[in-house]
């Protein structure tokens, strides 16, 4: 029975209305290398014969009136692959303001449960004249959280994508079969009884060494929670979004790392932290304090269970550092200071916790935005997330992959997520934000190229 566990359970009890938890991928395409000329009817032939080796793309969620622990994965009996592939065209001019305005409207929308969870839009209308965005035709992908961390996704995109345009037929992989409601009921059960001896066995002797260890390592610690400053990002959030991308050179990017020793992420988080202080300066909202973000970071174990496996980690930006070079030193001491914290807390911690309480996360969030802190007392101001990608030429379905652009779902209290993804010698960069508190999103994602610069004419 392939359940899910109280992290992924935890994906599903978050959503709301105005909170859905969705995902999202852009690819810009070069179809002049799909076999035999591009078409919506060639790609989907070409979708269907890839979809024998995704099945995540053929299951879907299965309960129980009676089940007293999490839903199951089911294959789904009825799957139809035409409810999932749609055709699209942009409204005139066809450039990448109306491509993100798309790619907003779909993530601000619930999914349908009742099917597998996902959709993917070919998108034509494209001006190709943009310098950003010079693709005639891009491909959106959009999934439920549930069904995939940035980890998980890469894997499952991984078999959609093929390092070659006219690639052999690819492997089938079998489904997850499907179970009874009776026999989710029973099992439930029998896993709802079993918390209590978990918790007494597994948890709390975990707690317990955990502390030990944290206090012996008081030097080493992440922010602590509710310390976030105020800012014009944090609030409750509504059911709008907006989104915007941009593309950066990852050799400029790796040329910094290499320069202050530091890693890609933290140059990644100090051109995030230039762009928010550009941002927040002009409407003279900096605050004293320095800016925290929460960074997901893979703890993926192949011999764990659930589709996200992730700790989240809150680092600062240290805004309140006007010097870029000082400004990315100070990020990396203090990435580091985090990472040694989540290590010492144990970085499956939080997804055992979720194990006992699956709906614990959910509770937690509803009594914070009913409170009226979300806006008093951020957790964090913003989401960063950086994921590794292929470093070679990628084709989706025949077509070759220009750009990868990722993006996330956000919470309330946090009205900003960023995404980055290395694709190619390239780092793509998606945002997402709630705009009634980040109202031109476009601002901050044209803002990262020339922090980029600044810190490779930066001195060491």
């Amino acid at each position: 029975m392939y359940r899910l566990t109280g992290f992924d359970a935890g994906m599903l009890a978050l959503e709301g209305p105005s909170q859905p938890l969705t995902g999202c991928a852009l690819w810009e395409l070069d179809t002049s290398t799909m076999p035999g000329g591009f078409s919506f009817e060639r790609f989907r032939d070409m979708l269907l014969r890839r979809l024998v080796a995704l099945p995540e793309f053929r299951m879907k969620l299965a309960d129980s009136a009676l089940n007293l622990d999490t839903p199951v994965w089911v294959d789904d009996p009825r799957f139809d692959p035409d409810q999932h592939l749609h055709l699209a065209h942009l409204p005139a001019p066809g450039g990448r303001r109306e491509l993100a305005d798309f790619v907003a409207a779909r993530i601000a929308e619930r999914m349908d449960r009742s099917r597998p969870l996902w959709e993917m839009w070919v998108i034509e209308g494209l001006s190709g004249d943009d310098e950003h965005f010079g693709g005639k035709v891009a491909v959106m992908h959009r999934f439920h959280h549930v069904l995939a961390d940035g980890v998980t996704a890469l894997d499952m995109l991984s078999r959609l994508t093929t390092t070659e345009a006219d690639p052999p037929p690819p492997k089938a992989l079998d489904g997850v079969g499907t179970v009874s409601t009776r026999a989710i009921a029973l099992d439930g059960f029998k896993r709802f009884a079993s918390r209590p001896r978990y918790l007494v066995t597994e948890l709390l002797p975990t707690a317990v060494a955990t502390a030990k260890s944290r206090r012996r390592n008081r030097g080493q610690r992440m922010a602590d929670a509710f310390t976030a400053p105020c800012t014009p990002l944090n609030g409750n959030i509504t059911e709008r979004r907006t989104a915007s991308f941009i593309q950066l050179d990852l050799q400029e990017v790796k040329a910094v790392k290499d320069k202050f020793a530091v890693t890609l992420n933290d140059v990644l988080l100090a051109m995030v932290s230039d762009a928010l202080r550009r941002y927040l300066l002009d409407r003279a909202a900096l605050p004293d304090a320095p800016l925290l973000t929460m960074v997901p970071v893979s703890v993926f174990d192949p011999n764990r269970e659930g589709r996200n496996q992730v700790a989240l980690m809150v680092t600062s930006l240290c805004t309140d550092i006007a010097d870029p070079a000082d400004r990315l030193k100070a990020i990396a001491q203090a990435s580091a200071a985090a990472k040694e914290d989540i290590s010492a807390l144990g970085p499956t911690h939080q997804q055992d916790w979720m194990q006992f309480a699956p709906g614990l996360l959910a509770l937690a969030m509803r009594l914070y935005r009913w409170s009226g802190r979300t806006k008093r007392k951020p957790v964090y101001n913003l989401t960063t997330s950086n994921v590794p990608g292929p470093q070679e030429q990628t084709y989706l379905l025949g077509s070759a992959v220009r750009a990868r652009y990722s993006f996330g779902p956000i919470l309330h209290g946090n009205g900003l997520s960023l995404v980055a993804m290395s694709l190619n010698d390239k780092l793509d960069i998606g945002l997402v934000s709630c705009p009634d508190l980040v109202p031109d999103v476009w601002e901050l994602a044209d803002s990262l190229p020339a922090a980029l610069k600044q810190l490779l004419a930066a001195q060491n």
